[in-house]
């Protein structure tokens, strides 16, 4: 264990464990999973010492809660790049939302795994990224359909809501079902869902 540091600094070492505890985790938490990825086990696939974990995170729990918010934020900006690249219809915009959104997730189980099965699994403590990482994907859907005529016979922010769940459970069924179900049927069965809800 340990690493040859010559030529870094302080900070840039700090840098470094935390960069390869963020890698490891990225993965043990996703396999085996969160409860069953011990300290000892993360820093050893890390390669430095478990005096060295406490420097870079205070607890396993703030390191998931570090990798799962870089994997919203990564997915958050392959979602939003997709829909400004797209033409500007609701439907196309839907579309290239929800594609994107589904295949970036899926294309590293790992990143399908802690985003939509792990984070749950972590309890409470990781209650509060989960509820703002909703709400940054609800914002989307509420900003992407906001030009729709005001006639919408539930509140908009509910709907939305309700569609990020349904999607939700889209993935958490890839991740769980052998064989999984294609990805294009997954995009397809929430653009469905969308398009349903918003008539379009």
């Amino acid at each position: 264990m340990g690493r040859d540091y010559r030529g870094m600094s302080a900070a840039e070492r700090l840098a470094d464990r935390r960069e390869r505890l963020v890698s490891a985790a990225y993965t043990l938490f996703a396999h085996p999973g969160f409860h069953a990825t011990t300290i000892e086990r993360l820093c050893s696939t890390a390669r430095i010492s478990n005096r060295a974990f406490y420097e870079c995170f205070s607890s396993r729990e703030d390191l998931m809660r570090a990798v799962y918010e870089r994997c919203v934020d990564e997915t958050l900006d392959a979602v939003n790049e997709a829909i400004d690249s797209a033409p500007p219809t609701l439907d196309d915009r839907i579309v290239a939302g929800i594609g994107e959104y589904v295949r970036f997730v899926t294309k590293d189980v790992r990143r399908a795994r802690i985003m939509h099965l792990e984070v749950r699994r972590a309890g409470d403590v990781l209650s509060g990224a989960r509820q703002n990482a909703v709400s940054a994907f609800t914002k989307i859907v509420e900003s992407s359909v906001q030009e729709l005529p005001n006639t919408l016979p539930i509140d908009l922010h509910l709907l939305a809501l309700g569609l990020i769940g349904a999607i939700t459970e889209l993935l958490i069924e890839w991740v769980l079902s052998d064989p999984a179900p294609p990805i294009d049927e997954l995009i397809d069965a929430s653009v469905h869902i969308f398009r349903r809800t918003f008539a379009t």
